[in-house]
């Protein structure tokens, strides 16, 4: 029976979900006001092979993955180039919804974007101000009263005492508690506003997801997965507009990935540590970065350096490998090797495992091959490919995969030195695109040239150039 860690519980727990034979399960998406960086791929890899295993093991899953498309970040990006919100988010959904067809990231069945649930997010932050969850501050922004919600806490592990202990000293008098958290917040000149009963204004993080969760899973549903740094305060705060507004569980199962990590740090981009996955794409082959991000087990942290990444790629090649010359059988028939995977993957998704029965099963295919014996060898395909399947890999042909050169790199994939004339050329064309807005030009031409270890310098002066 499949198991799953909870964070709520903080232990594995039998798989029940609320209406037998369905899984509802919600993911925290992208903020998209930059490229996705492998941090981001690594949740979504790992959330993306969740959902194909519960299909697999019988369940009608209904996926919601959220877009947030209005927030600070979003605001601040368009202010900085100069562009429309809409312009912006438009821009880099359109990229996000590339990376991830890349790396074989299937498709929620419904990816719901915050501005489109506003409605929705007023109602519930009606019933929280009527439940006496939410109160309006001297600022006029609509806050949730922390203190009101016996459970705080309960999924961080973290007591109301301890944190306003490690509030900071300055006191913010538009708030009843340090603690409280914008619900919705009054709009600024020139911000994106929506109209509510307190004014024009937009929705604050956190209730973006509650209000979309429930209107797409209902009050309570099965899994709520995200990262490991969304637990608190996104999650913990989640629960509490949720529970408090519709008297229900919410979320029965939490699940949070862990760190993709860079010189033991996590890898974010606060901390300017972070590759984006187009960075790393063009050279290091899509189904490789996949395999690595799938390498350790989703709950722990990952490290993200070029030996790793050059071990996925020979793991990889060695699957190839055994089945280059063989015809897979149009039936699959199953082994132990099956049954090795199944019990990994029933083992709160454990990938690593999985994989290493993938490995055993190659080796029999070679040994079945050159035995002679092609009818085995043959079976023993067929299944590897449809074991590869359910981790989203072995979904090229064989000559295909080993034809291709893979050159592997620690960050971005390094080209060949440009010359200088060439790099002025690029800048020059990529200043005529900024002066014509056409952002996304300007966008690719940045990548190219650091792909080709060009850096460029945007500052008052104009744009410079460095070499890396």
């Amino acid at each position: 029976m499949l198991q799953i860690h909870n964070s709520l519980t903080g232990r594995k727990e039998p798989f029940r979900p609320l209406v037998e034979g369905q899984a509802g399960m919600y993911v925290c998406g992208i903020t998209v006001y930059d490229y996705i960086h492998v941090g981001h791929a690594r949740s979504q890899v790992a959330f993306d092979v969740v959902r194909r295993w519960l299909r697999q093991s019988g369940y009608r899953v209904n996926y919601v993955r959220n877009v947030t498309d209005v927030d600070d970040k979003i605001i601040q990006r368009a202010r900085e180039r100069g562009e429309s919100v809409e312009g912006l988010t438009a821009r880099f959904i359109a990229a996000m919804e590339e990376d991830f067809a890349a790396l074989g990231v299937e498709k929620p069945d419904h990816e719901p974007r915050a501005t489109a649930y506003i409605r929705e997010i007023v109602q519930m932050i009606e019933r929280l101000r009527e439940r006496g969850f939410a109160y309006v501050g001297e600022s006029g922004d609509v806050l949730y009263s922390v203190a009101k919600f016996e459970h705080y806490g309960r999924l961080s592990g973290r007591k109301l005492a301890d944190l306003r202990a490690g509030a900071r000293v300055e006191v913010d008098e538009r708030k009843r508690d340090p603690l409280d958290f914008v619900l919705w917040k009054l709009a600024k000149p020139g911000e994106p506003a929506w109209e509510s009963p307190w004014g024009p204004g937009r929705p604050g993080w956190h209730i973006e997801c509650s209000a979309m969760a429930v209107a797409l899973l209902g009050p309570a549903f099965d899994i709520h997965g995200g990262g490991m740094d969304l637990k608190f305060p996104h999650h913990e705060n989640e629960i509490a507009q949720s529970c408090a507004a519709c008297d229900a569980p919410f979320a029965r199962v939490w699940m949070h990935n862990g760190f993709v990590r860079i010189n033991e740090e996590k890898m974010s981009k606060s901390l300017g540590n972070f590759f984006t996955v187009r960075e790393v794409l063009p050279k290091l082959r899509p189904e490789v970065l996949r395999a690595f991000l799938l390498s350790s087990h989703y709950r722990g942290p990952l490290n993200y350096t070029e030996d790793n990444l050059r071990q996925a790629d020979a793991a990889l090649t060695r699957l190839y490998l055994a089945l280059r010359g063989v015809a897979p059988a149009r039936r699959v028939e199953s082994s132990a090797a099956t049954a090795r995977f199944a019990e990994a993957m029933d083992d709160d998704f454990n990938t690593p495992e999985a994989m290493a029965a993938m490995q055993t099963l190659a080796r029999e295919l070679n040994v079945a091959r050159t035995a002679g014996d092609e009818k085995r060898a043959s079976r023993l395909a067929a299944e590897l490919v449809r074991l590869g399947g359910l981790l989203g890999l072995l979904e090229r042909q064989p000559e295909e995969w080993l034809s291709a050169r893979s050159e592997i790199t620690g960050g971005a994939a390094e080209a060949a030195p440009i010359e200088d004339a060439e790099v002025e050329k690029l800048v020059a064309a990529r200043i005529a695109a900024r002066k014509a807005r056409d952002f996304r030009e300007s966008d690719r031409i940045r990548d190219q040239l650091a792909a080709r270890g060009v850096v460029l310098e945007d500052g008052a002066a104009g744009t410079t150039w460095r070499r890396k």
